[in-house]
């Protein structure tokens, strides 16, 4: 999930760069690969996080990581969809769609009735954006701003 995860991911990095310039995105993402892949590894071997794997002859095209919030969140009786990804060479073919819905599906099934997801607001993200939107997600726009001193 982690090899998978991080050909995923770098377009959004490459776009990240692009946006906050080569200066910033050294300074905030000195070794993306590394930290991502820590990240994933951290999320996906957590008891508390449901994955679902998404397989295509034979081999993982995409995953979903899926986490239930319980009383002591900011947020009880809220679900949050972690990480969602899918390699490259699958999207663009519903596969993201389908395991977005299998999520908010095992969030429902386990009481949850709000479900959040985050994604960057950056041109890398945009076709994340699309999919959550047509899922019926509503976006919540935030605005966070970096400056190199």
């Amino acid at each position: 999930m982690v090899a998978l995860s991080l050909r995923a991911w770098a377009p959004v990095f490459a776009s990240f760069e692009a946006v906050l310039g080569p200066a910033v995105y050294r300074h905030l993402y000195p070794d993306w690969s590394r930290s991502q892949a820590g990240a994933v590894e951290r999320v996906c071997r957590d008891p508390g996080t449901r994955v679902r794997v998404a397989v295509e002859d034979g081999r993982p095209v995409g995953f979903v990581a899926v986490v239930v919030h319980d009383e002591t969140h900011d947020e009880p009786g809220s679900g949050e969809v972690e990480v969602l990804a899918v390699d490259p060479a699958a999207q663009r073919r519903g596969i993201g769609r389908a395991l977005l819905d299998d999520g908010v599906a095992q969030l429902r099934a386990a009481g949850v009735r709000i479900v959040a997801i985050g994604t960057g607001g950056d041109p890398g993200h945009a076709p994340a954006r699309r999919t959550y939107e047509a899922a019926g997600f509503t976006a919540l726009p935030l605005v966070r701003y970096h400056r190199l001193l």
